[in-house]
């Protein structure tokens, strides 16, 4: 199998990713125990769209609020009483409510791991615009999405997480070489999943060694991620 032939046809496949107005009303719970600024990012939130459907104060209010309204997001500030954002978003994320996004006042690489090893799928750094908002939660929302998918076609959790690191390094190749956001990629790759009858993994696999076996031709260096 060979990657796509232009950006054009990956989009074609992909599907449009031009507009991040959500299709349907997006309901979001914001846990902040700051007011003023919960009471900032609703008033972004409900401009772009979507709909705030709880609002709380403290970790322990947040899970409350994410069990009873099922929402399509979870906003968490990192520090708050009760119950802080990061042990939150781990009991949000052990339930698959929904994906969080973290809030933090920090951009230290320690306390980034530790939320997205908690189960935060995006995170912002305050103080932030509403011009950093959306994209932050079209991450978060792409990136739970996928690790649905991914939860479906892969029962065995460590597989699960080796084919994830394998699609996060295919969709770097068609962001790389197609010019590609990061959700039309993981489209791509699902789509050729079902087109082709394999799994994302040798859809990825696939992806990844044509890229390479393109480098090597032309004398350049492997595509290698982080982890490797």
């Amino acid at each position: 199998m060979t990657g796509p032939e232009s950006p054009q046809s990956v989009d074609a496949a992909a599907g449009d990713d031009t507009s991040h107005v959500p299709p349907l009303t997006t309901r979001v719970v914001i846990a902040e125990d700051e007011a003023l600024i919960r009471l900032d990012l609703k008033e972004m939130l409900e401009e772009e769209g979507y709909s705030v459907v709880g609002e709380a104060g403290d970790g322990e209010r947040a899970v409350e609020l994410a069990r009873e309204h099922r929402p399509d997001l979870v906003i968490l500030d990192v520090k708050m009483p009760k119950l802080d954002g990061i042990s939150a978003a781990e009991k949000i994320a052990e339930e698959s409510i929904a994906p969080v996004l973290m809030l933090t006042a920090f951009s230290q690489r320690d306390l980034v791991e530790r939320a997205r090893d908690a189960g935060a799928m995006a995170y912002l750094v305050k103080p932030f615009s509403k011009s950093d908002v959306v994209p932050a939660i079209e991450m978060a929302v792409s990136r739970f999405t996928e690790l649905r998918a991914l939860e479906k076609e892969v029962a065995d959790l460590s597989q699960r997480l080796e084919t994830r690191k394998l699609v996060d390094r295919a969709k770097s190749v068609l962001q790389t070489e197609y010019g590609l956001t990061e959700p039309a990629a993981f489209r791509w790759i699902q789509k050729t999943s079902m087109d082709r009858r394999m799994s994302m993994q040798q859809v990825a696999e696939a992806v990844i060694q044509d890229s390479e076996e393109k480098k090597a031709a032309k004398g350049g260096k492997p595509v290698r991620s982080e982890e490797d």
